[in-house]
Protein backbone atom coordinates (compact mmCIF):
# COMPACT_ATOMS: atom_id res chain seq x y z
CA UNK A 1 0.00 0.00 0.00
CA UNK A 2 1.35 3.48 -1.10
CA UNK A 3 1.43 6.57 0.88
CA UNK A 4 0.33 9.75 0.55
CA UNK A 5 2.73 12.92 1.06
CA UNK A 6 1.14 13.59 3.65
CA UNK A 7 1.45 10.51 5.37
CA UNK A 8 4.71 10.47 4.78
CA UNK A 9 5.65 13.58 6.72
CA UNK A 10 3.87 11.77 9.73
CA UNK A 11 5.85 8.91 9.00
CA UNK A 12 9.42 10.61 9.65
CA UNK A 13 8.20 11.23 13.29
CA UNK A 14 8.06 7.35 13.95
CA UNK A 15 11.14 5.90 15.42
CA UNK A 16 14.38 5.16 13.29
CA UNK A 17 13.77 1.28 12.73
CA UNK A 18 10.04 1.88 11.77
CA UNK A 19 10.76 4.51 8.95
CA UNK A 20 11.80 3.00 5.99
CA UNK A 21 9.09 0.52 6.45
CA UNK A 22 6.34 2.20 7.30
CA UNK A 23 6.93 4.60 4.18
CA UNK A 24 7.08 1.87 1.73
CA UNK A 25 10.32 2.12 -0.04
CA UNK A 26 10.85 -1.46 0.02
CA UNK A 27 14.68 -1.31 2.56
CA UNK A 28 15.39 -1.32 6.33
CA UNK A 29 19.40 -0.19 7.44
CA UNK A 30 19.19 -0.45 11.23
CA UNK A 31 21.82 2.30 11.24
CA UNK A 32 19.00 4.77 10.25
CA UNK A 33 18.72 7.81 12.01
CA UNK A 34 16.07 10.28 12.07
CA UNK A 35 18.80 12.42 9.89
CA UNK A 36 18.80 9.81 7.47
CA UNK A 37 15.51 9.30 5.79
CA UNK A 38 15.22 8.25 2.01
CA UNK A 39 14.34 10.60 -0.65
CA UNK A 40 10.92 12.48 1.44
CA UNK A 41 8.37 14.66 0.24
CA UNK A 42 7.93 18.09 1.39
CA UNK A 43 4.02 18.82 1.48
CA UNK A 44 1.49 18.16 -0.85
CA UNK A 45 2.57 19.49 -4.69
CA UNK A 46 5.89 19.93 -3.10
CA UNK A 47 9.05 18.37 -4.72
CA UNK A 48 11.38 15.36 -3.88
CA UNK A 49 14.35 16.15 -1.62
CA UNK A 50 17.91 14.47 -1.54
CA UNK A 51 17.39 11.46 0.83
CA UNK A 52 20.84 12.02 3.53
CA UNK A 53 23.59 9.25 3.40
CA UNK A 54 23.62 6.93 6.13
CA UNK A 55 27.06 7.88 7.00
CA UNK A 56 29.38 11.49 6.30
CA UNK A 57 31.12 11.49 3.03
CA UNK A 58 34.69 10.59 4.47
CA UNK A 59 33.16 7.55 5.79
CA UNK A 60 33.55 4.56 3.19
CA UNK A 61 37.49 5.93 2.65
CA UNK A 62 39.76 4.85 2.02
CA UNK A 63 37.94 3.07 -0.53
CA UNK A 64 35.85 5.30 -1.74
CA UNK A 65 37.06 8.97 -1.18
CA UNK A 66 34.98 11.91 0.08
CA UNK A 67 35.96 13.45 -3.59
CA UNK A 68 33.54 10.84 -4.83
CA UNK A 69 30.83 10.84 -2.79
CA UNK A 70 30.82 14.88 -3.24
CA UNK A 71 30.51 14.28 -6.67
CA UNK A 72 28.46 11.17 -7.44
CA UNK A 73 25.71 12.08 -4.20
CA UNK A 74 26.33 16.14 -4.56
CA UNK A 75 26.27 16.37 -8.12
CA UNK A 76 24.61 13.02 -9.36
CA UNK A 77 22.41 12.04 -6.93
CA UNK A 78 20.82 15.08 -6.36
CA UNK A 79 20.76 16.04 -10.57
CA UNK A 80 18.20 13.32 -10.68
CA UNK A 81 16.19 14.89 -7.92
CA UNK A 82 16.03 18.11 -9.47
CA UNK A 83 15.42 16.61 -12.59
CA UNK A 84 12.12 14.49 -11.96
CA UNK A 85 11.11 17.38 -9.63
CA UNK A 86 11.14 19.10 -13.14
CA UNK A 87 9.66 16.69 -14.95
CA UNK A 88 6.47 15.93 -12.50
CA UNK A 89 5.79 19.30 -11.51
CA UNK A 90 2.38 19.99 -12.48
CA UNK A 91 1.39 16.45 -13.85
CA UNK A 92 -0.49 13.58 -12.09
CA UNK A 93 2.56 12.12 -11.26
CA UNK A 94 3.12 15.16 -8.75
CA UNK A 95 0.88 13.31 -5.62
CA UNK A 96 2.91 9.62 -6.12
CA UNK A 97 5.30 8.06 -4.21
CA UNK A 98 8.64 7.11 -6.07
CA UNK A 99 7.59 3.71 -5.91
CA UNK A 100 4.73 4.65 -8.07
CA UNK A 101 6.41 6.75 -10.56
CA UNK A 102 9.09 4.06 -11.35
CA UNK A 103 6.17 1.34 -11.73
CA UNK A 104 3.51 4.01 -13.98
CA UNK A 105 6.22 5.31 -16.18
CA UNK A 106 8.34 1.98 -16.40
CA UNK A 107 8.26 0.63 -20.73
CA UNK A 108 6.29 4.25 -21.65
CA UNK A 109 8.13 5.67 -24.08
CA UNK A 110 6.37 8.81 -23.47
CA UNK A 111 7.76 8.78 -19.82
CA UNK A 112 11.09 7.93 -20.66
CA UNK A 113 13.21 10.60 -18.78
CA UNK A 114 10.41 10.45 -15.97
CA UNK A 115 11.64 6.86 -15.51
CA UNK A 116 15.29 7.39 -16.26
CA UNK A 117 15.18 10.45 -13.18
CA UNK A 118 12.96 8.37 -10.57
CA UNK A 119 14.58 5.05 -10.47
CA UNK A 120 17.90 7.00 -10.29
CA UNK A 121 17.01 8.45 -7.41
CA UNK A 122 15.86 5.08 -5.67
CA UNK A 123 18.85 2.83 -7.13
CA UNK A 124 20.90 5.19 -5.52
CA UNK A 125 19.29 5.66 -2.69
CA UNK A 126 19.09 1.99 -2.30
CA UNK A 127 23.06 1.77 -3.11
CA UNK A 128 23.89 3.75 -0.35
CA UNK A 129 22.79 1.77 2.12
CA UNK A 130 24.35 -1.35 0.54
CA UNK A 131 27.69 -0.11 2.19
CA UNK A 132 28.50 0.66 5.00
CA UNK A 133 32.14 1.89 6.69
CA UNK A 134 34.14 -1.65 7.73
CA UNK A 135 31.68 -3.66 5.87
CA UNK A 136 31.82 -6.24 3.09
CA UNK A 137 34.04 -9.92 3.22
CA UNK A 138 31.94 -12.71 3.91
CA UNK A 139 28.88 -13.15 5.93
CA UNK A 140 27.90 -15.38 8.73
CA UNK A 141 24.86 -16.84 10.05
CA UNK A 142 21.86 -18.03 7.77
CA UNK A 143 23.00 -15.36 5.34
CA UNK A 144 26.23 -16.72 4.82
CA UNK A 145 23.73 -20.46 4.99
CA UNK A 146 21.45 -19.02 2.22
CA UNK A 147 23.77 -18.22 -0.26
CA UNK A 148 25.71 -21.13 -0.20
CA UNK A 149 22.36 -23.29 -0.62
CA UNK A 150 21.58 -21.34 -3.20
CA UNK A 151 25.06 -20.41 -5.15
CA UNK A 152 27.08 -23.87 -3.92
CA UNK A 153 28.85 -21.78 -2.14
CA UNK A 154 30.05 -17.94 -0.99
CA UNK A 155 33.21 -18.29 -3.77
CA UNK A 156 30.65 -18.87 -6.34
CA UNK A 157 28.37 -16.20 -5.40
CA UNK A 158 31.75 -13.79 -5.56
CA UNK A 159 32.37 -15.22 -8.79
CA UNK A 160 28.85 -14.40 -10.43
CA UNK A 161 28.70 -11.07 -8.58
CA UNK A 162 31.89 -10.14 -10.18
CA UNK A 163 30.72 -11.52 -13.18
CA UNK A 164 27.50 -9.59 -13.73
CA UNK A 165 29.52 -6.54 -12.69
CA UNK A 166 31.92 -6.81 -14.93
CA UNK A 167 30.14 -7.84 -17.67
CA UNK A 168 27.41 -5.14 -17.51
CA UNK A 169 28.11 -3.13 -21.12
CA UNK A 170 28.66 0.33 -20.34
CA UNK A 171 26.71 1.45 -17.15
CA UNK A 172 24.43 -0.33 -14.73
CA UNK A 173 24.17 -2.32 -11.90
CA UNK A 174 24.96 -5.76 -10.54
CA UNK A 175 21.77 -6.90 -7.79
CA UNK A 176 21.43 -9.26 -5.50
CA UNK A 177 17.55 -10.19 -5.73
CA UNK A 178 15.30 -12.83 -3.88
CA UNK A 179 13.20 -14.33 -6.22
CA UNK A 180 10.57 -16.36 -5.05
CA UNK A 181 12.61 -18.44 -1.83
CA UNK A 182 16.10 -18.67 -4.46
CA UNK A 183 18.48 -15.85 -4.47
CA UNK A 184 20.06 -14.56 -7.33
CA UNK A 185 22.41 -11.67 -9.12
CA UNK A 186 20.90 -10.01 -11.89
CA UNK A 187 22.83 -6.48 -13.99
CA UNK A 188 20.26 -4.12 -15.15
CA UNK A 189 21.40 -0.94 -17.57
CA UNK A 190 21.15 2.35 -17.38
CA UNK A 191 18.49 3.23 -14.53
CA UNK A 192 16.83 -0.19 -14.94
CA UNK A 193 15.45 -1.49 -11.50
CA UNK A 194 14.27 -4.95 -9.99
CA UNK A 195 11.23 -2.98 -8.91
CA UNK A 196 9.29 -3.12 -12.03
CA UNK A 197 9.98 -7.13 -11.83
CA UNK A 198 9.36 -9.95 -9.17
CA UNK A 199 12.14 -10.06 -7.24
CA UNK A 200 13.07 -8.39 -4.52
CA UNK A 201 16.04 -6.47 -4.28
CA UNK A 202 18.67 -7.18 -1.10
CA UNK A 203 21.61 -5.08 -2.41
CA UNK A 204 22.99 -3.72 -5.34
CA UNK A 205 26.57 -2.31 -6.54
CA UNK A 206 26.71 0.89 -9.32
CA UNK A 207 28.57 0.39 -12.30
CA UNK A 208 28.13 3.53 -13.66
CA UNK A 209 31.55 5.32 -14.18
CA UNK A 210 30.96 7.75 -12.14
CA UNK A 211 30.62 5.57 -9.18
CA UNK A 212 34.49 4.29 -8.98
CA UNK A 213 36.07 6.65 -11.77
CA UNK A 214 37.90 8.96 -9.45
CA UNK A 215 39.11 6.31 -7.24
CA UNK A 216 39.96 4.00 -9.69
CA UNK A 217 40.06 5.30 -13.56
CA UNK A 218 38.92 2.39 -15.40
CA UNK A 219 39.39 -0.71 -13.33
CA UNK A 220 35.95 -1.35 -12.91
CA UNK A 221 37.08 -5.35 -11.53
CA UNK A 222 39.64 -3.40 -8.64
CA UNK A 223 36.11 -1.50 -7.38
CA UNK A 224 34.01 -4.67 -7.67
CA UNK A 225 36.78 -6.69 -5.37
CA UNK A 226 36.79 -3.24 -2.93
CA UNK A 227 32.91 -3.24 -3.03
CA UNK A 228 32.68 -7.39 -1.66
CA UNK A 229 35.56 -7.07 0.39
CA UNK A 230 35.13 -3.88 2.75
CA UNK A 231 32.00 -2.25 1.45
CA UNK A 232 28.95 -4.04 0.61
CA UNK A 233 26.41 -3.80 4.14
CA UNK A 234 25.04 -7.42 4.96
CA UNK A 235 22.96 -6.01 7.50
CA UNK A 236 21.24 -4.38 4.88
CA UNK A 237 20.90 -7.62 3.42
CA UNK A 238 19.47 -9.06 6.22
CA UNK A 239 16.76 -6.74 6.90
CA UNK A 240 15.69 -7.11 3.77
CA UNK A 241 15.58 -10.66 3.50
CA UNK A 242 13.10 -10.61 6.15
CA UNK A 243 10.48 -8.45 4.58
Amino acid sequence: MQMSKRKFIKCSLLTPMLVLSACKLNFIDKNFNKKTLTTKFLGENMPFELPALPYARNALAPHISENTLNYHYGKHHQAYVTNLNNLITGTDLAKKSLEEIIKISANDKTKIGIFNNSAQVWNHTFYWHSMKPNGGGKPTGSTLQKIEKDFGSYENFVSEFKNAGATQFGSGWAWLVLEGDILKIVKTGNAETPLTTNAKPLMTMDVWEHAYYLDFQNARPTYIDTFLNHLVNWDFVIENMKK
